[in-house]
């Protein structure tokens, strides 16, 4: 297989979150086939993490297996390859692993790869890695859709529910009852009207409101309503945390479900530099040296019904896997 063949082979094994096996089976075997020492490291029951080291590695090129929903198959045209994970990040793997093959054949030892499980969820492959770095490992490049930049800040993500609680009554009688989606409501408003941390570098914190639920049926006063938000982060989350419960106090109970720090990222001279809004495995990957973000590919394509990866900037960032690794490797 070629570069783009390999990629939408992978791209054509349906990977959501949960169900990464037969993606982690195909990238194993490829390796193995290609003379790699390649492995499975089991997370949980069939969902285990690909692992593939030459000589003894100082880097390590990772990203992650697992794509959001939903699963959408391979397509191409002379420009672009389509489908789910094109760019996130399956169109990533690809590169890490033809990179790999370029460094075999120019002799570069003291290298690795790691393919995670679960990142676009709650890192969960990445959590399991942390436990098994290898002893000379110094740097880790992590790979997601940076534009071909490297990205030398990343923010954070603080994931919620806000949980409303009412009595339900007749709705033609509602001072019988308590509603807890007005309950609710009002919560999110005080929410929304928060002022939020700003970093002079990575911007303000944003919040996105995406589920929200409740109720019986439209007769009954509702008795239980429910949000889920998650905020990028710009700085630690104690503080949102402290300011989101004294806002929503008396209307709304608070849980929080997933808290991952900001981070501040290396970067290599002669790469362009960005920073990103969104989160990666980098926080829950602390044991594998220090990191770096850098991939092909625009996330604003990620986790949409139109997502591709550019063959071109695939094909750079080949070159460019291989490059980074050869100069991390030559540093002390």
């Amino acid at each position: 297989m070629d570069l783009y063949a390999f990629t939408r082979a992978l791209v054509d094994i349906e990977s959501v979150t949960g169900n990464e096996e037969r993606a982690a089976l195909f990238v194993r075997d490829f390796l193995r086939r290609a003379g790699f020492e390649a492995e499975l490291w089991d997370v949980e029951p069939r969902r285990p993490n690909v692992w593939a080291a030459v000589g003894r590695p100082r880097t390590v090129l990772s990203t992650h297996l697992d794509t959001v929903p939903p699963f959408f198959p391979s397509a191409e045209d002379d420009r672009c390859l389509y489908g789910r994970g094109a760019c996130d990040a399956k169109g990533i793997v690809a590169a890490q692993v033809f990179a790999a093959l370029r460094l075999r054949e120019r002799g570069v030892r003291d290298f690795g790869l790691l393919f995670l499980v679960g990142e676009e969820k709650n890192s969960t492959g990445a959590q399991a890695a942390n436990r098994r770095p290898p002893d000379a490992v110094k740097f880790l490049v992590n790979g997601e859709p940076t534009d071909s930049r490297m990205a030398s800040a990343g923010k954070g993500t603080l994931r919620m529910d806000l949980i409303a609680r009412g009595r339900m009554a007749h709705s033609a009688y509602p001072e019988l009852g308590e509603s807890a989606i007005d309950k609710l409501l009002e919560a999110l408003r005080r929410v929304r009207t928060l002022e939020l941390p700003r970093d002079p570098l990575l911007g303000p914190t944003t919040c996105n409101i995406g589920i929200i639920s409740g109720g019986r049926a439209p007769n009954v006063v509702a008795d239980q309503a429910r949000a889920e938000l998650l905020f990028r982060l710009v700085t630690p989350a104690a503080g949102l945390r402290e300011q989101i419960a004294a806002a929503v106090r008396a209307l709304a109970e608070p849980q929080f479900v997933l808290e991952i720090p900001p981070v501040r990222l290396e970067t290599l001279a002669g790469f362009p530099v960005t920073t990103v809004a969104f989160t990666t495995d980098i926080p829950a990957l602390a044991a594998w040296g220090r990191p770096l973000l850098f991939g092909p590919g625009s996330i604003q394509v990620a986790h949409t019904e139109r997502e591709y990866i550019d063959k071109l900037e695939q094909a750079r960032a080949v070159e460019a896997y291989a490059e980074i690794v050869t100069r991390l490797n030559a540093q002390n």
